[in-house]
């Protein structure tokens, strides 16, 4: 995770006082260690001089410990760490962009996190991004200074100042010629993810590219001759791609426009008129016909001038009048004839420095034609220079009045419409109005031309040409097509985390209409998420932002496409977004801690409790595999189930809680996530252990009591364990006894400390033994569990030790023993039975009790271990500490 050198020693001296000053700033003001670094500079002593200077160098070497780390990183990355080189404890004094454990040393990211291009503006790209660190080490507070560089990732993409470069070529431009680029492109980062290439898109081979000087100069070079009459505008587009592992781009778009010079001569056009014909009577600026060429260059260098060829005959150039600029032939006076002339005019075309084209137009003049008949036209729709402009969708209306005028001779002649057109002619006293058959659609026509001719004949039967007129009919169009989408619905499928901009569909509306009536402008739904966009002009539909799957998985859009119409009018389309998951999500725990209680002694395999967890992205990227990190732990974990499970016996007294760790992967690609948790699991004590009497040691060990005993003394004590805990471990302490020994009951058991104490004075009637049967219960559920003990009580006004031969027997009932006794009983050998036989027999019981008892007393002393390994041991401690009752005295 992080590496480091250490520098020579000269360069650690030849940067000496560098670092000292460094670190005297660093240290801040006011505090302690500045105080002691502001004593350090302000000694005035020599010895004390060479000492700060020793302890200075051991810091300027201690700085020469670099680390290196790339921008960017997350926060609570592991940079590195001073534990190799100086004992804890450790704090960091320049906690920007760096945060240390006091404890181990090591250092890690803040929530700041660190860029490179930053920190280090005034860096050149080859110059490495160094940042001083200084710290506080060790129990005596030593000032050390580290260096940490940081180094570059590709996280800038390259960038062009201006959107797009224009150039002006002319279109003679030799082939070779080199133009040079001035919007180079600039890439914050450094190394190869700052080393900038360049590519040319969509020249078509007409340019290429050439770069120098690393990328410096950037030259346009022209690879074939240039016509702009062939194509006079060029769009490409400079690529710049940086050289990082994963390399970013930007492109400008270029636009050369041709330039024209003058490398065309004027020509006539094929269509320009060789013959016109004019009758007699036509008056004076008569248009005759007009001459027609073209020039393929454009501005100045395609003027045309038109002149007559010096070889024209006077009488043509007295009768006819050329226009220099637009070609039209006039008639320069009144055409007054009666016999036919034909005139033979050659007319020049010239350019700039360009010889003159030359055609010849042919001028017949006809004799005024008699009288014949004549088609007048009047008017009633809207026109303009003898042109019916006529609303598309308009209902069959009349157009015009149509009168045959002329000689009188063509009685039987009528007018008629000749051809397939939706107009039709109505006779109406001697006149015709035009009328149109159907409503008119622009869109399947937009101009018709009617043609209306004489039908008939003179009375004279002579032939004469009989006039026709046409009349031009221009529909306009109206506003009667909405937008029409390409398709009414769209459905397409989008990865989340798009970028900001993306393109996301092209939308297209087309419009039967024309003009304003056909173009067509986008917008969405007012209700749509302002994070889409529809450019108005071009449809082309975006995502302003990413776009989050888990926050919305599909997005219905409306989008309107309108016409510039008055009134106007729009359709729309829907859009069905479908947002794909990527892996973008870790799975998380509901909590960072899960805290489980489970009984002991269940079996394995028992569940403990649910692990909640969820991993909002969905398929294998949401698909949880739950593992168990500390494998001693008897727990295993069900990813299906999501539960924790027992896989061993669980015992409260051997261990009361376990800590473990989850971990919980997803199986996202490329990369999958995963996330930890802690768990405790406390188990919970059951009622499965009994007390256990540590003392008395048994059933057979025995105390003498003196009659002299004070009443309220503690005799001895009952000390018992329980292992469980709680309720389970609390031990209470009670004396069972049959009915008969209840009046003998000198001593009394304290329920919870398990003292005997003495409650009565003793009375001569209370000499002899005294066994109490003590249960020992413990007060858990939901049934207690129990134990018993004999204590063995000698009134004696001897105080030696006593024994027995066998262990009492309890004969009671057995509800006594399970049922907690409130009373503390007794079962007494009372010196009643033995003060009768003395009354019987007071010699004879004497002389037995004498010797029984000197018998007894030398047998114990003789051998008193061999008599204790025959008896069955039940417990190992005695009443009292054996000192005190095997003394000698």
């Amino acid at each position: 995770l992080y590496r480091f050198r250490l520098l020579p020693l000269y360069s650690v001296i030849t940067c000496c006082w560098a670092i000292w000053v460094t670190c005297a700033s660093a240290m801040g003001h006011g505090t302690p260690y500045n105080m002691y670094w502001a004593g350090l500079l302000q000694v005035s002593e020599s010895k004390e001089i060479i000492s700060s200077v020793g302890f200075l160098l051991l810091q300027i070497m201690s700085g020469s410990i670099q680390f290196s780390v790339k921008e960017e990183l997350e926060p609570g990355t592991l940079v590195g760490s001073l534990r190799n080189h100086f004992s804890p404890p450790f704090q960091l004094l320049t906690k920007e962009y760096l945060w240390m454990d006091e404890k181990t040393g090591n250092f890690y990211i803040s929530e700041q996190k660190m860029d490179r291009e930053y920190l280090c503006p005034g860096k050149t790209k080859a110059d490495e991004c160094i940042i001083l660190h200084t710290a506080v080490v060790g129990p005596s507070g030593e000032l050390v200074q580290f260096s940490v560089t940081v180094e570059d990732i590709n996280d800038n993409a390259p960038r062009f100042e201006n959107s797009k470069i224009h150039l002006n070529i002319s279109e003679d431009i030799p082939i070779g010629t080199s133009l040079m680029l001035d919007d180079q492109a600039q890439d914050r980062d450094s190394g190869p993810n700052g080393k900038l290439m360049y590519k040319l898109k969509g020249s078509g081979g007409v340019f290429t590219l050439k770069v120098e000087e690393d990328g410096q100069i950037i030259l346009l070079i022209v690879r074939m001759a240039l016509d702009r009459e062939s194509l006079d505008l060029y769009q490409m587009q400079l690529v710049a791609t940086d050289c990082g592992e994963h390399p970013l781009s930007a492109s400008v778009s270029i636009t050369v426009t041709v330039t024209d010079v003058n490398d065309n001569c004027p020509s006539f056009h094929p269509d320009s008129p060789h013959s016109a014909t004019i009758t007699g009577g036509s008056k004076k600026n008569t248009v005759v016909t007009q001459v027609v060429a073209t020039d393929l260059d454009v501005g100045p260098n395609a003027a045309i001038v038109y002149s007559l060829s010096p070889k024209v005959s006077e009488r043509a150039k007295k009768l006819l009048f050329l226009n220099s600029h637009s070609g039209h032939i006039r008639l320069m006076q009144d055409l007054e004839r009666d016999s036919s002339e034909e005139l033979v005019l050659k007319v020049l075309a010239s350019g700039l420095h360009c010889p003159p084209a030359e055609t010849q137009v042919t001028v017949s003049l006809l004799p005024k034609a008699t009288q014949g008949l004549t088609i007048k036209i009047g008017f009633i729709a809207e026109h303009y220079n003898q042109t019916i402009l006529l609303p598309e969708s308009h209902p069959p209306t009349a157009l015009a009045v149509l009168e045959l005028e002329g000689d009188s001779s063509f009685k039987d002649s009528s007018l008629a419409i000749e051809g397939d057109v939706p107009f039709f002619l109505s006779p109406q006293s001697g006149k015709y109005l035009l009328y149109t058959s159907k409503p008119l659609d622009y869109e399947m026509k937009s101009e018709y031309h009617i043609s209306v001719v004489v039908q008939g004949s003179s009375s004279e039967r002579s032939v004469i040409a009989l006039p026709q007129r046409e009349i031009r009919v221009i529909v306009e169009d109206v506003n009667d097509n909405a937008p029409h989408f390409s398709q009414c619905h769209y459905q397409l499928e989008v990865q989340e985390n798009n970028k900001p901009g993306l393109t996301l569909l092209q939308l297209s509306a087309s419009d039967a209409d024309s003009g304003l009536n056909g173009r067509v402008t986008y917008r969405l739904d007012k209700h749509v998420s302002a994070i889409f966009k529809v450019d108005s002009v071009t449809g082309q539909l975006s995502a302003l932002v990413p776009l989050d799957r888990e926050q919305n998985s599909m997005y219905k859009l409306i989008v309107f496409a309108r016409d510039g119409g008055f009134p106007s009018l729009e359709s729309h389309a829907s859009v069905i977004i479908h947002v794909l998951d990527q892996n973008d999500n870790a799975p998380v725990f509901y909590t960072p801690h899960f805290i489980f209680f489970v009984p002991e002694n269940e079996p394995p395999f028992a569940l403990v409790g649910k692990i909640e967890v969820e991993d909002p992205d969905e398929g294998e990227n949401g698909n949880l595999e739950l593992q168990v990190v500390k494998n001693r732990a008897p727990f295993a974990v069900d990813s299906m189930q999501r539960m924790l499970q027992t896989t061993a016996n669980l015992d409260h007294e051997m261990t009361d809680h376990h800590e473990l760790f989850l971990v919980v992967s997803d199986n996202g690609h490329p990369v999958a996530l995963t996330s930890t948790a802690r768990v405790t699991v406390f188990v919970e004590d059951i009622n499965d252990n009994e007390p256990k009497v540590i003392l008395p040691s048994s059933n057979f060990s025995c105390l003498a009591v003196s009659p002299g005993t004070p009443v309220g003394t503690t005799v001895t004590k009952i000390y018992a364990v329980d292992v469980d805990s709680g309720f389970n471990s609390e031990i209470t302490y009670s004396v069972v006894a049959p009915e008969s020994a209840q009046h003998n009951n000198p001593f009394q058991v304290d329920s919870r400390s398990g003292n005997i104490t003495l409650s009565q004075k003793l009375l001569h009637k209370y000499m002899g033994m005294h066994h109490l049967f003590i249960v020992v219960r413990d007060n858990g559920k939901p049934i207690p569990l129990y134990t018993t003990v004999w204590i063995n009580l000698l009134v004696n006004e001897s105080t030696d030790q006593c024994y027995l031969d066998k262990a009492p027997v309890w004969t009671g009932r057995s509800d006594l023993i399970q049922s907690t006794s409130k009373s503390p009983f007794c079962e007494v050998e009372t010196a009643r039975t033995v003060q009768m036989i003395l009354l019987l027999s007071m010699t004879v019981v004497t002389m037995v009790l004498f010797l029984t008892t000197v018998y007894l007393y030398l047998k114990h002393r003789k051998c008193p271990q061999k008599k204790m390994k025959g008896r069955a041991v039940e417990n190992e401690i005695p009443l009292r500490i054996k000192d005190k009752y095997y003394s000698d005295e």
